[in-house]
């Protein structure tokens, strides 16, 4: 059977020929990394698993968490060896073949876009109570949240998708400026957040601790995992990064370390201060953004819980006295959620810039713009898929969905690093994942365990979603790739 594999050192002269242009440096990209994964995970989510796990979201924080930080480990030693545009779907195309690289590269779709769905969902929530706080105007939820969230259409989530397309639309330089800006704003939001919420915990708010049991903290945790996801998008800017076998690891495994500490200190800030217990009619916990969660949420007894707010660090810091405070709280979360949604679509848009390179896309996805030196039409291309899907889906359900395709690619990514540790032991290696043979399998059973524990629609979406891959793949892909070209002409 042949696989069509493209061997690591014709990537890397693929590369060679037609390159995106090396702008970032170490604290740019841990930069990246950090504006990529603090976002709507810690700002918006923190509801979610209130009520999926209650106080019990804590350790949900920490097995996703854990999960993460064994796959940036691999992700770190294969980005210092194959430092080229791509991520997962580049390095399972050097070992496991075009087919697998393909199935790959259309799940970090989900990864990347639905994700910058989602974060603009997220940014909307916050844009709409910043508005009512500062000049008394009631955006109507017809407006204010997608057809499948309870409204119509979602127009601040368009807004803003519109918007940061339009940016990194001008350039990488650019856009890492302005996402470093707003990095340090999110920093800045989340440290207050816990100098004034941590002084303020309660010991009591942590009982019952897991209301829902091991599997509500096993559900919130495969919803949390979206908090953490973004780090790999360090790895899709190698390509235009200076001395990538260095700096790639560190932007990898540096932002993560910084994220981690922030959602554990801010997590135990909110439950601790308010209290997270999640809302549980006659004994069943109600799944988060269904119809009768909602309407549970506009009882009078339950609209002032954790679980309900559309902003809960802000509103966490009203409720113990800082209403003030929780206003600039929103602000900050209303001014920096975009660089989120910025570098989702980088990675995107990086992603089919490499497959389109490699023929699997048509090969005008690949032109790079004469004057901003971006892959413009792909980058207008993805900004129209993520401001359709944020028009009308929930957050919840797009994190959801994203985390899907997210975990596919992130198991793949360990096995690769095993399978060319075996094939491959002697390439230079500018960063070696620790104890292989114990983070490997760990990565890849964390992944799958956390897919296990998605909700069924995400799950059916992701199968729904692969199968019209699959398809996509063998109407174009198979025939189109420079494989087949290469194979068409040695008349095999």
């Amino acid at each position: 059977m042949n696989l069509r594999i493209k061997p690591l050192d014709e990537i890397l002269a693929t590369a060679e020929k037609k390159t995106l242009h090396k702008t970032l440096g170490p604290f740019q990209l841990t930069m990246l990394g950090v504006g990529a994964i603090i976002g709507t995970g810690i700002f918006v989510l923190t509801a979610e698993a209130t009520q999926l796990a209650g106080p019990g979201m804590m350790v949900s924080f920490i097995l996703a968490g854990f999960v993460c930080a064994v796959c940036a480990l691999c992700y770190a030693e294969l980005a210092s060896m194959v430092p080229v545009s791509g991520s997962a779907y580049t390095y399972s195309y050097a070992v496991m073949g075009e087919l697998v690289a393909w199935i790959v590269g259309w799940a970090l779709i989900l990864e990347y876009a639905v994700a910058a769905s989602a974060v603009s969902v997220g940014w909307s929530n916050y844009f709409v109570g910043v508005i009512d706080r500062a000049f008394g105007w009631h955006i109507p939820i017809t407006l204010a949240k997608g057809y499948f969230a309870g409204g119509f259409i979602n127009v601040p989530a368009i807004v803003i998708g519109a918007l940061v397309t339009a940016l990194l639309y001008i350039g990488t330089r650019e856009s890492a400026w302005v996402n470093t800006t707003l990095v340090v704003i999110k920093i800045i939001a989340l440290t207050i957040f816990c100098v004034l919420a941590v002084p303020v915990i309660h010991m009591e708010n942590f009982h019952p601790f897991a209301p829902l049991g091991a599997v509500g903290v096993g559900g919130a945790a495969a919803s949390i995992f979206f908090a953490y996801v973004g780090f790999d998008a360090v790895s899709t800017a190698a390509e235009e990064t200076k001395n990538p076998q260095r700096n790639v690891p560190i932007g990898l495994i540096g932002s993560l370390v910084i994220c981690t500490i922030f959602y554990l200190v801010v997590a135990a800030g909110a439950i601790g201060s308010v209290g997270a217990q999640p809302i549980i009619v006659d004994g069943v916990g109600l799944t988060p953004g269904s119809a009768p969660f909602n309407a549970a949420c506009r009882l009078a007894a339950n609209a002032g819980t954790l679980a309900c707010s559309d902003e809960p660090l802000a509103h966490v810091l009203a409720v113990i006295g800082w209403t003030k405070v929780a206003s600039l709280i929103g602000l900050a979360a209303f001014l920096a959620l975009p660089s989120v949604i910025l570098m989702m679509l980088f990675g995107q848009t990086r992603i089919f810039f490499v497959m389109s390179r490699d023929g699997l896309l048509p090969e005008v996805l690949s032109t790079v713009h004469p004057r901003f030196k971006t892959p413009h039409v792909v980058t207008v291309i993805t900004g129209l898929f993520v401001v359709v899907a944020a028009a009308f889906l929930p957050v919840g359900e797009l994190a959801n969905i994203s985390n899907s395709g997210t975990l596919l690619a992130f198991a793949m990514v360990a096995i690769v690093v095993m399978m060319l540790r075996i094939r491959d032991p002697e390439r230079r290696r500018g960063f070696r994942t620790p104890w292989i043979w114990v983070v490997g399998p760990l990565a890849v059973l964390g992944c799958l365990g956390l897919f296990v524990l998605l909700t069924g629609a995400a799950k059916t979406v992701f199968i729904v979603w692969a199968s019209a891959g699959l398809v996509a793949y063998y109407l174009y892909g198979y025939r189109h790739s420079h494989h087949a070209r290469a194979e068409k002409a040695a008349g095999r």
